[in-house]
């Protein structure tokens, strides 16, 4: 099966309009607190670092279909952090995920270029980070009651 055309655009909070922040904060509570039923509050101080970059993916039709969102290193962990991934229901199974990544991951390569790369997956998405070169560290253990696993992409060799 071919991938969706969609669209990616990365931007800090300031960088984005009123109705982009509304839309990716509704998705975000969408899947994560609805769907998941994990109720925590999702906007956090990270979101608006003057680092902080997020991705959000467009499906041909305009809809905000897939986000995620980048932390510069010394944020959340010594090195950049990709988190909050996250695909609409509608659009699963049409790659976008994994294209959600490659551009955080080339995100990571401009702006902070010879850096590992940190994220803290849901543990049954563990292989899907693997395919992109994420290695679990340590033990699993559960974040706002769901099980997670911190993964690491290390450094890029010269």
């Amino acid at each position: 099966m071919s991938a969706a055309p969609f669209t990616l655009r990365a931007a800090t909070l300031d960088e984005l309009g009123p109705r982009e922040v509304w839309e990716l904060y509704r998705l975000r509570a969408r899947v994560f607190v609805v769907e998941q039923q994990c109720f925590y509050l999702d906007p956090d101080d990270a979101d608006g670092h003057d680092q902080t970059r997020h991705v959000l993916a467009r499906s041909a039709s305009g809809t905000l279909a897939g986000y995620l969102r980048v932390l510069p290193p010394g944020l959340d962990a010594h090195e950049p952090v990709i988190g909050r991934v996250v695909c609409a229901p509608e659009v699963r199974g049409q790659g976008l995920g994994h294209r959600l990544v490659q551009s955080a991951l080339a995100l990571v390569a401009d702006l902070w270029p010879g850096t590992a790369v940190r994220l803290h997956a849901q543990t049954y998405l563990e292989a899907f980070y693997q395919s992109h070169g994420f290695d679990p560290v340590g033990e699993s253990y559960l974040l706002d009651g769901i099980p997670h696993l911190e993964m690491l992409r290390p450094e890029p060799r010269a």
